[in-house]
């Protein structure tokens, strides 16, 4: 048994351990730094004015919540901007000012009515009569 060999191998089996890894290493940060740019590419921007309606996304837990009930409430006016995404919001029917996560805010297009219903009424055909 030469142990000079072993001593040999053992240092390349190391050295081999060593890349792969760094080259493990290397590709979760490549890995990481793909996936961050497809979520930053997808993320949508809200930017607000001071004269725009928002609707306030309401998050606090329901234990029984109706079904078809909306979480989104307002519309509020969006009175100031501040940095890092707070929004400053004014309620019109309470005279209310408060300070929400830009995140939790959405535009408010209003509603939108149909000018014309129209209704069909659908007939049974007549029995019995061929045409």
């Amino acid at each position: 048994m030469d142990f000079t060999k072993a001593g040999v191998a053992s240092k390349l089996q190391l050295k081999e351990l060593e890349c792969l890894r760094m080259e493990a290493y290397e590709n979760a940060r490549i890995y990481k730094e793909n996936t961050k740019a497809f979520h930053d590419h997808h993320i949508r921007r809200k930017d607000f004015q001071e004269v725009d309606e928002v609707l306030l996304y309401n998050s606090r837990l329901r234990f029984m919540p109706g079904k078809l009930h909306s979480r989104w409430e307002g519309p509020f006016k969006v009175k100031k901007i501040k940095p890092y995404g707070v929004v400053e919001l004014f309620d019109p029917q309470s005279d209310i000012t408060f300070k929400v996560n830009g995140h939790r805010v959405k535009k408010y297009n209003g509603y939108k009515s149909p000018r014309e219903v129209v209704v069909l009424l659908l007939e049974d055909a007549p029995i019995g009569e061929e045409a």
